[in-house]
C-alpha cells in the first residue's frame, strides 16, 4: 500500500479513529508532518477499510536491544547491525518512540564478576546510529540505575543532558527485596542464568548484601542527583510495600516500574505515580517471579502504562486485550499511547489532535490478534 500525497498531505480514511476518550469513524489529514485536521465521514485518501488508525506506542522499558546484541549466549552481534534491527522491529510493531533501558552499575571485583560495564558504549552506539538518520524511529535512553552495585556513581558521571537520557530508574535487586523478595525464586532465576551452584549462590547472597550495605543509600542518592542534573523522569521499580512507595514518592518519583503487590500499586496511586506493568505478565496470566499479576492491577483500575519489556510484538497486543477487559477500546490503547508519552513528558505525541506529531499506526484484528497494517513518524511511512 502506498500513500496518498497530494501538495504534500497524507489523508487516511475510512477509519476507526482512537481519540483520547472515544472512538470515531473518520478521516485524518496529515502535513508537514503533523496532524492537520481530524474529521468524521470519509474523505479521499488511503482507505484503510475500517481498520483502526490509533497513536504510535510509546515504550518506557524495553530490553529488546539487549537480544538482539546477544542472539544466543556467548554470541555477541556486530552492535550496529543490532540497532538497526532493534530499531525496525518496534517500528513493525507500533512502536513509534522507544526508552531503550540501558543498565548502569556493574560488579568488576575479582570475585564476582556477574556484570560488566556497558552502558557508555552501548548509548554512544544508539546516539551515533540516530545521528547518521539510520534509524526509523524517536529512541531515547532509559538508565536503570541498579543501586546494588561496585561502580554505579562513576558509570552515571559518564553521561550528560546531551544524551537523551529521559528516565533514570532505581533498581535494588539485593537478596530477598523487591522482585525477588523470594529467596528460592532468586536461586532458580541465578542459577539458571548463570550456572551457579548452590554453595556459589549463597557467597553470592552474602556478597550483594554486604554491598548493599556498604554503598546502597549513596547509590540511591546519585541516582536521584543524575536524574535531575539530566533532566530526566525518575521511575522506581518493583516497589513491594506502600513504606517504599513513600519513599519513592520522596524521592519525586513519578512512574512505578512493576509494583510487585497491591499494596504497593495502591500507595502509588495515592501519591500520584502512574503504574506500569509488563504487557507479557497480561497475556501471560502472571510474573515469573510470582509477583501480582497486570490483570489483578487492571481489575482493580490501578493499571497505567504497559510496557513490552521483553516482547516488543506484546505491547500492542495487551493494549487491545485492556480495552476488551475495560470495554473501553480508547482506554486501553492510552496505557501505550498518551499514557507513557505524558508520563516521560513528551507533550507532543501520544494522541490524535491537530498539532501533535503524526506518529500513527494502522492496525487490524485477526483471530483475536492485532496485525499492524501501516506506522507513520512524523508523517513518513516506516512500515
Amino acid at each position: 500500500m502506498k500513500d496518498l500525497i497530494q501538495g504534500g498531505e497524507t489523508v487516511l480514511t475510512n477509519a476507526r479513529l482512537v481519540l483520547a476518550d472515544e472512538v470515531i469513524d473518520g478521516h485524518l489529514l496529515i502535513r508537514d508532518g503533523q496532524i492537520a485536521e481530524v474529521g468524521q465521514g470519509a474523505a479521499k485518501g488511503i482507505d484503510c477499510e475500517g481498520d483502526w488508525i490509533a497513536p504510535g506506542m510509546v515504550e518506557l522499558h524495553t530490553d529488546n536491544l539487549e537480544r538482539h546484541m546477544q542472539p544466543r549466549p556467548k554470541v555477541n552481534w556486530p552492535h550496529h547491525a543490532a540497532i538497526v534491527a532493534h530499531d525496525r522491529e518496534l517500528a513493525g510493531c507500533g512502536i513509534t518512540t522507544v526508552f531503550d533501558a540501558i543498565r548502569v552499575g556493574s560488579i568488576v571485583s575479582d570475585s564476582h564478576k556477574r556484570y560488566g560495564k556497558y552502558a557508555r558504549a552501548m548509548a554512544d552506539e544508539i546516539l551515533s546510529m540516530r545521528a547518521q538518520g539510520a534509524l526509523k524511529i524517536s529512541h531515547h535512553l532509559h538508565l536503570r540505575a541498579e543501586t546494588c552495585s561496585e561502580t554505579l556513581l562513576e558509570e552515571l558521571a559518564e553521561f550528560g543532558r546531551e544524551d537523551r537520557v529521559g528516565i533514570v530508574s532505581l533498581m535494588d535487586h539485593t537478596p530477598g527485596q523487591r522482585q525477588f523478595r523470594d529467596i528460592q525464586k532468586f536461586e532458580d532465576y541465578v542459577c539458571g542464568k548463570h550456572g551457579l551452584s548452590k554453595e556459589g549462590f549463597g557467597e553470592y547472597c552474602d556478597f550483594l548484601t554486604n554491598l548493599h550495605d556498604q554503598l546502597g543509600a549513596a547509590h540511591e542518592a546519585g541516582s536521584v542527583a543524575a536524574a535531575n542534573r539530566f533532566g530526566a523522569v525518575l521511575a522506581s521499580h518493583d516497589d513491594t510495600t506502600a513504606d517504599q512507595v513513600a519513599v519513592s514518592a520522596g524521592h519525586g518519583i513519578r512512574v512505578a516500574e512493576f509494583p510487585t503487590t497491591v499494596e504497593a500499586a495502591r500507595a502509588c496511586h495515592a501519591h500520584n505515580i502512574k503504574v506500569i506493568m509488563g504487557a507479557p505478565n497480561l497475556i501471560r496470566g502472571g510474573s515469573h517471579s510470582g509477583n501480582v499479576a497486570a490483570s489483578e492491577l487492571a481489575a482493580l483500575d490501578l493499571l497505567d502504562i504497559l510496557s513490552s519489556d521483553y516482547v516488543p510484538s506484546a505491547l500492542l497486543f495487551a493494549a487491545v486485550q485492556l480495552g476488551e477487559i475495560w470495554g473501553d477500546m480508547a482506554r486501553g490503547i492510552a496505557t501505550v499511547t498518551s499514557g507513557p508519552a505524558r508520563a516521560a513528558g513528551l507533550n507532543d505525541r501520544g494522541v490524535i489532535e491537530p498539532g501533535q506529531r503524526a506518529d500513527l499506526i494502522r492496525f487490524g484484528r485477526i483471530a483475536g490478534v492485532p496485525v499492524i497494517g501501516g506506522v507513520w513518524v512524523q508523517g513518513a511511512r516506516v512500515a
